[in-house]
């Protein structure tokens, strides 16, 4: 209970102490608190007016669709509209506006180059657009201060001409260089495709015939030429055979008329015709077992035996004749061979063997031949592996070639396309979405916003005063103070006595500074209204 009481003594002692400050102190605090405020709200409407005229340019999308034609430029909006703020902020392109409109030519203050351009960067302000819900950039806004409203309004249109001029010819030359681009590197892939292509065929030309996809063929005439070559061989076979069938008939025809007999008494003749015979029904029986009656050596042979067996038939015939005959008539029928009509057989079958000579020497040379071509492509079949084994190395590139061609050239079809479309000006583009606009309010300087910074200014300042002036004061105003100097308790205090002239003094005091106060107040809201009103 007794600390509660005391704390509460000290609180009530604080707050008499703050208020026994602000009574000798008010007059040091409202001074300058009006004079700081007065300061700066005067400066206000000293400072010179500046206007600013603003308008918004939209960022519209490209009216094509892209899943028709996809657009070959970038589309980091920040990045090209940095690059074109850039462009349109430089030197360059401000001394254009400045000498155009002729700015910042202050009668008695010629700027410099670099003092005009610097001081028109500060009084351009730009601002991008979002989208509340994806904080894309929808637009951005060019702000532009000058002396005068209509000054303001034809430079920021100035501007604002940039920005979509600027735009719409940047879009188009990086889209017509990205065209160009992959124009360069699609020929250079032509070439290399090219190039590929000549390698190629250059090992197909030197690989003629033992190439992968000739295989098959290979196989198959291979085949075919083997089967040939049987066959060849089966008729070589055959007109040798012939050659003696043709031999045996001549010497049959040169000994037909002193035919030597055997113990069997048979001509020698019909004895080697019967031979001859056996053998070739031997052959025949051979034939048989491996090919059909169709077969051209089978049907060859079977007619050499029909004429053999139709010879030893003559031939026996012949013989049976001469048995009969008288040994006169039969000398007398059996003339030399030098009579015509006996030779013209012999002479018959002497062609036919050389014929047959011929036919045989035909044959021999195309068995040759065929086994030439048979070894030649079999060298192809043996070549086939390495040769697919290169050929597969080459077609690897070339296809990679190819593919890349045709990656590039769909690239380049669709750059100019979308090249095409930005001459067109069918894609992405900036328009304004409506014109400068004429300010009718300055908006520098802002006196309303000048009236508050003064109530802070003066508020600081009547603290800063009052406060000094308290802590340089060193009279002692309370009991406290003076407990603290002399380190024991007041036992009594003699109060002040004021006269009549004193108590009027202090009434005219106080009402001065209620005066004063009062006057203070409704001088700083009749300033704060009168700026709300210009604001």
């Amino acid at each position: 209970m007794p600390e509660s009481f005391g704390e509460e003594t000290k609180q009530q002692f604080d707050i008499g102490h703050y208020l026994d400050l602000v009574r000798r102190r008010h007059m040091q605090f409202l001074i300058p608190f009006f004079l700081g405020w007065l300061l700066v709200w005067g400066a206000s409407w000293v400072l010179p007016a500046r206007y600013k005229s603003t308008t918004t340019i939209l960022v519209e999308q490209p009216t094509m669709p892209k899943n028709y034609v996809t657009p070959n430029i970038s589309d980091d909006l920040q990045s090209r509209l940095q690059s074109i703020q850039q462009q349109i902020l430089s030197p360059t392109r401000l001394l254009v506006i400045i000498d155009k409109l002729r700015l910042y030519t202050d009668a008695g203050h010629p700027l410099s180059v670099d003092a005009k351009v610097g001081r028109m960067s500060k009084d351009i302000d730009i601002e991008t657009v979002r989208d509340p819900g994806t904080f894309e950039i929808t637009g951005f806004s060019v702000s532009y201060s000058a002396p005068t409203p209509r000054l303001a309004q034809v430079v920021t249109g100035e501007l604002t001409n940039l920005f979509i001029n600027e735009n719409l010819r940047e879009r188009q030359q990086e889209s017509q260089s990205t065209t160009t681009f992959i124009e360069q590197q699609l020929a250079s892939a032509r070439e290399s495709l090219s190039e590929q292509d000549a390698k190629v065929r250059e090992f197909e030309a030197l690989h003629e015939g033992a190439l992968p996809d000739q295989q098959t063929s290979n196989l198959q005439i291979l085949s075919g030429l083997q089967q040939q070559l049987q066959n060849e061989q089966d008729a070589l076979n055959a007109a040798k055979t012939q050659r003696v069938y043709y031999q045996s008939l001549v010497e049959q025809y040169r000994s037909l008329h002193n035919t030597p007999h055997n113990s069997d008494s048979s001509p020698a003749s019909l004895t080697t015709l019967d031979a001859q015979l056996e053998k070739m029904k031997s052959q025949l029986a051979d034939l048989s077992t491996r090919y059909t009656d169709e077969y051209p050596t089978v049907q060859n042979l079977k007619s050499q035996i029909a004429k053999m067996e139709k010879a030893r038939t003559q031939l026996l015939a012949d013989l049976k004749a001469q048995a009969s005959a008288p040994k006169q008539a039969a000398e007398s029928s059996n003339p030399g061979l030098d009579d015509p009509a006996q030779s013209a057989p012999l002479l018959q079958l002497q062609g036919q063997l050389q014929a047959n000579q011929i036919e045989i020497t035909n044959r021999e040379g195309a068995v040759a031949s065929l086994k030439t071509r048979i070894d030649g492509y079999q060298a192809r079949l043996n070549e086939g592996p390495a040769s697919q084994q290169q050929l597969a190395d080459l077609t690897r590139g070339y296809e990679q070639s190819k593919a890349n061609y045709d990656d590039l050239l769909r690239k380049e079809n669709d750059s100019a396309m979308a090249t095409s479309m930005e001459q067109m000006q069918q894609g992405e583009r900036f328009s304004q979405l409506d014109p400068p606009n004429l300010p009718l309010k300055p908006d520098f300087p802002n006196r309303l916003k000048f009236c508050g910074i003064g109530l802070g200014v003066g508020l600081a300042l009547g603290v800063v005063i009052a406060g000094t002036l308290e802590f340089l004061d060193d009279r002692l105003h309370s009991e406290e103070e003076i407990e603290k100097i002399l380190r024991f308790a007041v036992v009594s205090e003699v109060p002040e006595i004021f006269s009549p002239l004193d108590e009027a003094q202090n009434r005219r005091a106080t009402m001065f500074s209620w005066t004063l106060a009062a006057i203070i107040f409704v001088t700083i809201l009749a300033g704060s209204a009168f700026s709300f009103l210009h604001a």
